[in-house]
């Protein structure tokens, strides 16, 4: 059963504390601040077209670098995601999009059966995006699929920019979210009779 009430999640370790609201069902009203620019931005475009009401605030130990950071709120947001969602009933379960980002495609399919798996396929060009490690892209959207319980596959189709790639999963990664949390009768979509 979904409460349609918003969510609030936190983590404190020795390397990071976050602090997550979401409601999905929500009027996209954002607001992110983790110290991490990069990672604001594309928090933002996922809430955004998600349709999410999502605020988060972290602090992490960046003279390290960002990857506690990242990692933890991916952690939080899926754990915030999962508490939403209840039993999953009435729910659409799957969604996708595949979304330009100028020369860029990406591709992004979720479902939301309780069985954590995560593919991510492509590359991204450089290494570092400003200060931000683009393989913290990844690591990111395993921590929460994993959190989340749910699947998730991320394919980065083409594309030479890799800001345009990345902003492209992250859009299209809130298009397919919207999909699969769409109203979709009153059970869950299984022949298990559970998700």
């Amino acid at each position: 059963m979904i409460d349609n009430l918003p969510i609030q999640r936190e983590r404190n370790t020795h390397e990071t504390q976050i602090e997550v609201l979401l409601h999905p069902w929500g009027k996209a009203e954002v607001y992110i601040d983790t110290g991490v620019g990069f990672l604001d931005h594309m928090l933002t475009l996922l809430g955004v077209h998600a349709g999410f009401d999502l605020k988060i605030k972290a602090r992490g130990d960046y003279h390290v670098d960002y990857h506690h950071t990242v990692e933890d709120v991916g952690i939080v947001l899926g754990q915030a995601l999962c508490e939403a969602l209840g039993d999953r009933a009435g729910l659409a379960r799957y969604g996708e999009m595949t979304l330009p980002m100028e020369e860029s495609l990406a591709q992004v399919v979720v479902d939301l059966a309780r069985r954590p798996c995560f593919v991510f396929k492509g590359s991204l060009p450089v290494e570092k995006i400003g200060s931000f490690d683009t393989e913290l892209i990844p690591e990111f959207y395993k921590a929460l699929a994993m959190n989340g319980l749910f699947t998730l596959h991320v394919n980065l189709l083409y594309g030479k920019n890799a800001h345009h790639l990345a902003e492209a999963s992250f859009k299209a990664l809130g298009h397919a979210l919207r999909k699969a949390l769409s109203p979709k009768g009153k059970g869950p979509l299984s022949t298990k009779g559970v998700l």
